[in-house]
């Protein structure tokens, strides 16, 4: 895998309140970094939960010893810019014992390999300082490897001084061509140098001991991983705060903070200017706060940074992933709000007089979480909020508007409830079994409708794109399974795995240190027709070409992950839609999308990000990387502005500094309802062939 990802444990920790960051810590001494009793004690504790409730079968064998080893030296050094191959020879000798000492709880060789680490991320900030005042000339023709984490390992430290020149222009040049002023870049690098020292320098115990014993659980599977006590006191806290911050699920990938997702209802979402995959170079509080450069900072550290109370200002500085590195950064002002469940809520909305079948009225039901309120159900009270409660109330008016089918939109929805995905399938089934859950043990047991009868029965599709996961998938795969509705879009994200909390000094009552807690992938979800939702996700009947290849996204794209599996299937009746059905729609969808401007704008966008994805050098020439840049950028406005303009739009650049956000939101709601329209079109195909089985006039309810 090209791109080592360093998920964020607690996806919404950017709700904490600015009073509980830290204070600035004092570099801790070298001489204190050293494994402590108490965690000796949660690493046996942890052996003992892995081996015996833990899905994947798991023996710590001198192999796994050996992933252990190679995991921790990536997460320590993902770009492989620090450690010398003399370095990795060396701790690789010792790191077939790594299984004997973990049995026993010995920490001792990841310490060590730390206090090494921290030595020689001093040594590159003295060079890449040293460099600052030497200049550069961009007019030379060379390039720069800025994604190692594939390349061989350095052997001697003249071809590492090598790699931190480059690496160095490289940084110089990417402030150029974002505008930054030619007398502050030395100044702003010099800041940023000093302070990737000076973070890794306050690592204290406790932070080196949970990066190895996440390298640990991530060896095993990607969805496992300790928290500490401070991070499971963040956790407590931000559980708390429904939700309360930015609404940004974040990543640290090599040295950059990434946007994994945005949250449905949060600030970062809403903006309709923060997207998945841009990254947060710079952080500033208030409007009129310093912007402080964050490359190369602990995600935590960002993280702390971004957090704040409601009602309080951030901006952030976004380097979009469309423009690469070496485009022009862009800075977000943001309201930190608290994330409500309303703004989360399903919608639902009329698609009239589609083109290819005039007369058909189509319904589509947004679905951006499956929430429930868990706390007003345990009061008692029976109108408590939940998908299902408003998708029901949401088919009631559509059938009252006379739709002739549904399209149930689930695109970037991550998931949530597995109660909401259970009994919201119900309402498009009589009855029957909806998912099973193969537990540690290989104890199934199935799920299935609570509630017998059809609220709607016409005509079904159902829109994923490959964001949607877990509970989504759920959803779509019964959908699918049953023959109830046409699965369309792209492949899904393919987390098939279900993780709970383990409270570490439950397995110790009478300790009094905190041990922390596990997060533990204990079960799997397989579909009614016995394969897992795991890795492969759910494929769709028809499939758009928006994603020219699924394997490095989602759960394809992690470490480590479970892989698909099937176990037999369960007992339920499948409804209709036959094969040559669904062949027939896809041809003529295909025939539409080939002359779309919509998804020619698309897929021009998915090539130019496919291109940034597998770039690994990039030139240190300026007219070159300029001229790449003005390419990116001219490929991806002309086509979204020809498509606005055939809807009838003026385009809006979202990148002036005072844009218009009422036609910013109309344009990006426009360019959203592609795939949207489009999926309106197969369903009304589907009801003017009659291929549900039933005449047309049987169809509405």
């Amino acid at each position: 895998m090209r791109q080592r990802l360093i998920p964020l444990l607690i996806a919404l920790l950017l709700a904490l309140p600015a009073g509980l960051a830290c204070a600035e810590s004092q570099d801790v001494p070298i001489s204190s970094l050293v494994p402590t009793y108490r965690q000796q004690r949660a690493t046996m504790i942890i052996n003992q939960a892995l081996e015996h409730f833990h899905y994947r079968e798991m023996t710590l064998d001198d192999g796994f010893a050996e992933r252990i080893f190679e995991k921790y030296l990536e997460a320590l050094d993902p770009n492989r810019s620090f450690f010398l191959q003399g370095d990795f020879d060396r701790f690789e000798r010792t790191a077939h014992r790594l299984d004997d000492d973990l049995t026993q709880g010995r920490l001792d060789a990841a310490f060590e390999i730390f206090r090494l680490y921290r030595q020689r991320v001093d040594e590159r900030v003295r060079l890449a300082l040293s460099l600052l005042d030497a200049g550069f000339d961009f007019k030379r023709q060379e390039s720069y490897r800025f994604d190692r984490s594939e390349a061989e390992r350095a052997r001697k430290r003249t071809e590492l001084d090598e790699i931190w020149r480059k690496r160095v222009k490289n940084d110089w040049l990417g402030l150029r061509l974002s505008k930054q002023q030619e007398n502050k870049i030395p100044g702003l690098l010099r800041r940023r140098y000093q302070g990737l020292a000076r973070r890794i320098r306050q690592f204290d115990s406790d932070d080196v001991f949970r990066t190895f014993i996440n390298a640990y659980t991530e060896s095993l599977e990607p969805h496992t991983s300790y928290m500490s006590p401070s991070t499971s006191e963040n956790f407590d806290i931000s559980m708390r705060l429904s939700l309360e911050g930015i609404g940004a699920v974040l990543r640290g990938e090599n040295e950059y903070t990434v946007v994994q997702r945005t949250i449905p209802g949060g600030p970062a979402r809403q903006s309709g200017l923060i997207h998945s995959g841009d990254q947060i170079v710079g952080v500033a509080q208030g409007k009129g706060g310093v912007m402080e450069d964050v490359i190369g900072w602990r995600l935590q550290d960002v993280v702390d940074k971004i957090r704040g109370p409601k009602g309080s200002v951030v901006r952030l500085q976004i380097q979009p992933k469309s423009s690469g590195s070496d485009g022009a950064t862009r800075e977000i002002s943001l309201v930190r709000n608290e994330i409500r469940l309303e703004d989360q809520a399903a919608k639902s909305y009329l698609i009239d007089n589609i083109d290819t079948v005039p007369r058909v009225r189509i319904g589509v039901i947004e679905i951006p979480a499956f929430y429930r309120d868990f706390r007003a159900e345990s009061k008692g009270n029976k109108d408590f909020r939940s998908t299902t409660q408003d998708v029901r109330g949401l088919i009631r008016r559509l059938k009252r508007q006379g739709v002739d089918g549904i399209v149930v939109d689930l695109r970037s929805n991550g998931g949530g409830s597995l109660t909401e995905a259970t009994v919201l399938t119900g309402l498009f089934i009589d009855t029957g079994p909806i998912v099973q859950v193969k537990d540690a043990f290989g104890k199934v047991e199935i799920e299935t409708d609570p509630d017998p009868g059809i609220l709607y029965q016409g005509p079904l599709a159902v829109l994923v794109d490959r964001n949607s996961a877990s509970a989504s998938e759920i959803f779509a795969a019964a959908m699918q399974d049953y023959g109830r509705g046409i699965i369309i879009g792209e492949p899904t994200f393919g987390k098939g795995t279900v993780q709970t909390l383990i409270d570490l000094n439950r397995f110790v009552p009478k300790q009094e240190d905190d041990l922390g807690r596990l997060r533990l992938t204990v079960a799997e979800f397989f579909r009614i027709s016995g394969g897992s939702t795991q890795l492969r996700g759910v494929v769709p009947d028809i499939a758009f070409p928006t994603m020219s290849d699924s394997d490095d996204h989602g759960e394809r794209a992690l470490d480590n992950p479970l892989p698909w599996a099937k176990i037999e299937a369960a007992d339920y009746a499948r409804v209709s839609l036959s094969g040559g059905e669904i062949r027939s729609l896809r041809q003529r969808s295909e025939k539409r999308i080939r002359r779309d401007p919509g998804f020619d704008m698309l897929t021009a966008q998915e090539q130019v990000l496919r291109e940034l994805d597998d770039q690994t050098v990039a030139s240190l020439r300026e007219r070159d990387r300029r001229i790449e840049s003005k390419r990116r950028e001219r490929v991806l406005k002309d086509q979204r502005n020809a498509f606005l303009r055939t809807q009838g739009i003026d385009p809006v650049d979202e990148n002036t500094d005072d844009v218009d956000q009422d036609a910013l939101e109309k344009q990006q709601e426009i360019i959203a309802r592609i795939q949207v329209k489009e999926a309106a079109r197969i369903l009304a195909d589907a009801i003017r062939l009659g291929s549900p089985g039933r005449p047309r006039s049987a169809m509405r309810d």
